[in-house]
């Protein structure tokens, strides 16, 4: 594999496995054109939401296994390829066969909102642009039809998502809309056409009308037809979680021993912030200390930000000096002279290609909370971008709280990873530069990538540093709440067992946050089990590889190279975790399957 790795940027000749997998691609782009877009590709429509359309996908994802099982690999990549998309559709079935796509709706991952954001990555700097926005917005009545008759069959199985879940998507729904005060989302990205042909103007306006409608009809429908069946429990039991744990791990753990695992992650990162906390006040480690630094570096005006102007530029100037000290000193598009020796050591760590040294951060045009990558587009003419949905009146920002978040989306983190994997073009086929990769294998890296910042001296300042420990604490503390809540797992107070109302205190003492950030981050646990645990159950595994890749050096008596180690992962590209395992520890090869 190290000789293909050297030479990633070289044409590999494409082989039946490679066909396969590219093929797959494009059947998933037909099925779902937002996915031709996330790409690069420039596409209109949406998905067939409805049960003939979930049915449709199903028959593709059969068709193309067993194709993929029919193949040979011819060489490594072609054995990962194969086992890690097998894997990948033969989950996917199971999901289907479960009726999980009859009941697919949360606060944050579901059609409710993939419909909608999808119009955040269309390229809108032409006519022929804003015509292919118009087509999706026609689209739009039609894909929420089909969503709705998915949910409505749904109903008559038995497979409804929980109340909390209808209440809260039927909200957004309706923001999205808009109001009298609010023309909503459609309505504005109509009037951002500025000068547009006067027909594409009108038709932008009748088009964003219809869509913001189908979305008023939507929340009707939750509130309406679907709420009165929706159950009280946001418990997803043990059958459905496991489904889910892998989807978004890439990897089936036990979650018996994860939950307690994650008990014990927990209090020591307690421990840990608490330690940090006293740098910054003084005294000895003790409760409450951590509420104490809070509050004295809230009302330090050198690390806040005010207005979401602020916010971007600092975001943009904070990860364009972290791109230039770990590309050993390139800076704006030039080499610059970077000495120190925090810089020098960084810089030996990874490989980061030109091609992907710019990354543009940006305020999203949405107002429901959280900070989010998108990859860049498949020929990189559309960059990775780093993306803050600022909540409605929220005008002040803490550097100390965000500093990690930067590195976290951006190099070395998702930006790193993700843009890797489009750069090795000549190593990997596109399913596996654009669409293969779990929630545990991002997350997990970006988490490792946040650790491996403060290792370097990115985190020297203890008010940094805390900030790195809340998120930390928070995904240990979303290991043990997420397990907790939909396997019904004893609670760590002894006083019962999870639900859903436990879990909002839990959250809110295990985490420097306002209650308006605790309870839209607990919805989305509640609604979409089994992602929230992938972060830090993923930098376990990342951690434990690399552990793994060090203790064979040494006992081989070689020297470890740590750029070797991080060469070689992400040269694979996004994968499931136990692909990844596979593929490091050597027990992937070619061949018949």
């Amino acid at each position: 594999m190290s000789a293909q790795l050297q030479q990633h940027r070289d044409r590999r000749r494409p082989t039946e496995v490679d066909r396969v997998a590219e093929a797959w691609v494009d059947a998933l782009v037909a099925h779902d054109p937002a996915i031709g877009t996330y790409i690069g590709r420039a596409t209109s429509g949406l998905a067939d939401y409805s049960p003939e359309g979930s049915e449709g996908r199903a028959a593709a994802e059969r068709s193309a296994l067993a194709q993929l099982v029919a193949s040979e690999a011819a060489d490594g990549v072609d054995a990962v390829t194969r086992a890690d998309l097998a894997a990948e559709l033969r989950l996917s079935l199971a999901r289907h066969d479960a009726g999980e796509r009859l009941r697919d709706l949360n606060v944050i991952d579901s059609p409710a909102q993939q419909i909608r954001d999808v119009f955040d990555l269309m390229p809108t700097d032409s006519p022929e642009g804003w015509e292919l926005v118009a087509a999706r917005l026609r689209a739009v009545p039609g894909a929420l039809t089909g969503y709705r008759a998915s949910l409505s069959e749904g109903v008559s199985r038995g497979l409804v998502p929980a109340a909390r879940q209808v209440e809260a998507v039927a909200a957004q729904a309706l923001r999205t809309a808009g109001t009298v005060e609010d023309p909503g989302f459609f309505a504005r990205l109509a009037a951002s056409a500025g000068e547009a042909p006067a027909a594409l103007s009108l038709e932008l306006a009748s088009a964003a009308a219809a869509a913001s409608s189908a979305y008023t009809d939507l929340a009707s429908f939750l509130e309406r037809e679907l709420a009165p069946h929706a159950p009280a429990s946001d418990a997803f039991g043990r059958e459905r979680y496991e489904l889910a744990s892998e989807a978004f791990l890439g990897a089936r753990v036990d979650l018996d021993e994860t939950y307690e695992w994650g008990l014990e992650e927990l209090a020591r990162m307690t421990s840990e912030q608490q330690r940090v906390a006293a740098e910054i006040v003084g005294g000895d480690p003790r409760p409450g200390i951590v509420a104490e630094a809070v509050a004295q570096l809230e009302r330090d005006p050198a690390r806040k930000l005010r207005g979401t102007d602020a916010l971007q530029r600092w975001m943009q100037e904070t990860s364009d000096r972290a791109v230039a000290e770990l590309a050993g000193g390139f800076r704006g598009g030039r080499e610059a002279s970077v000495s120190s020796t925090r810089a020098a050591t960084a810089a030996a760590q990874f490989d980061i290609p030109a091609e992907i040294r710019a990354l543009e951060c940006r305020i999203a045009p949405t107002r429901e909370g959280g900070i989010y990558y998108t990859g860049p587009s498949d020929d990189l003419s559309r960059p990775g971008r780093m993306w803050w949905s600022v909540p409605e009146g929220v005008t002040e920002f803490d550097t100390w709280r965000e500093l990690t978040t930067v590195y976290h989306e951006g190099v070395p983190g998702h930006h790193l990873q993700i843009g890797q994997a489009v750069v090795n073009r000549g190593l990997l086929n596109e399913w596996r530069r654009q669409l293969a990769g779990t929630s545990g294998h991002a997350e997990g890296w970006a988490l490792y990538a946040e650790r491996l910042m403060e290792q370097l001296g990115y985190l020297d300042d203890p008010a940094d540093r805390l900030g790195m420990l809340d998120g930390q604490r928070m995904r240990a503390a979303r290991v043990v709440l997420d397990i907790g809540v939909h396997l019904g797992k004893r609670r760590p107070d002894g006083a019962g067992v999870w639900d859903g109302e436990y879990a909002f205190g839990f959250m809110r003492d295990n985490v420097a946050m306002n209650d308006g950030f605790v309870r839209f981050e607990v919805l989305r646990y509640l609604g979409w089990g089994g992602q929230a645990p992938a972060y830090k159950v993923g930098q376990r595994i990342w951690e434990a590889l690399r552990d793994e890749a060090r203790d064979r050096a040494e006992a081989e008596g070689s020297p470890f190279d740590i750029r070797d180690f991080h060469r070689e992962a992400l040269a694979l590209g996004g994968v499931r975790l136990d692909t990844l395992q596979a593929a490091l520890r050597g027990e992937l090869r070619g061949g018949s399957a």
